[in-house]
């Protein structure tokens, strides 16, 4: 088997594209691999092929599944060849909405900026948006390109109680996580992402984020409404 890696979702698609009939589809039966480009960039197709709810029925499939969302074109090329060298379960979650700065080491989390009133939890593309809304914030930042297994471990050595969770996909999806990760001790944890009911509405991948309450300004309300409480 001749394994081609690409950090670009732009090649990756134009790469699926060259295929035009069931070989297309044929790999995916024999794979643990499963690659897709999702989020907003089909944002004038409508919800179906946005996916927000995948990451949400990959959770519940059989056996352990990993799953990469990475922020960042150069998280995705380490991914894959690791990925490749071993046959469990991996899902990588694609898109070309990125974040400026890679963070290749963010399969647990990683903080990237320290407060006392809440820990922010943000995933793969999400960071950017997050670190925007949160500047001046008194709140701790912490990013992950891995959501599953999901670092329960890492998020008890940064808190405790008040948790946000942003996450590109269907709200709440790594809600259950979190909380079993902090169930020894009362805890708060607002969870934010795609809603569930669909806008019906097409535009660009920014006015999704929007609609959705992704975009800084409100991601900076609802965090600055939950820590004020």
């Amino acid at each position: 088997m001749t394994l081609a890696t690409t950090s670009r979702p732009d090649e990756l698609m134009a790469a699926l594209r060259r295929l035009t009939g069931d070989e297309k589809h044929a790999p995916a039966a024999f794979s643990t691999l499963d690659v897709t480009w999702v989020l907003y960039d089909a944002s004038e197709e409508g919800r179906t092929h946005q996916s927000p709810g995948d990451v949400a029925l990959i959770d519940t499939l059989d056996g352990t599944w990993t799953v990469h969302v990475p922020g960042h074109p150069d998280e995705v090329a380490p991914l894959l060849r690791a990925t490749a060298s071993h046959d469990d379960s991996v899902y990588v979650r694609l898109s070309t909405r990125t974040n400026r700065n890679a963070h290749p080491d963010a399969d647990k989390l990683r903080v990237l900026k320290r407060g006392s009133k809440a820990t922010v939890v943000a995933v793969g593309p999400m960071l950017d948006p997050v670190l925007e809304a949160t500047e001046g914030l008194d709140v701790t930042v912490a990013y992950t390109h891995t959501p599953r297994p999901f670092d329960g471990t890492g998020l008890r050595a940064i808190t405790d109680d008040s948790v946000v969770l942003v996450e590109p996909y269907l709200a709440g999806t790594s809600s259950r996580l979190v909380a079993d990760a902090l169930s020894r001790a009362p805890h708060r944890l607002p969870s934010l992402g795609v809603g569930r009911i669909d806008v019906r509405r097409y535009g660009s991948p920014a006015d999704h984020e929007r609609w959705h309450g992704l975009d800084p300004a409100t991601l900076r309300r609802r965090i600055s409404e939950f820590t004020d409480r």
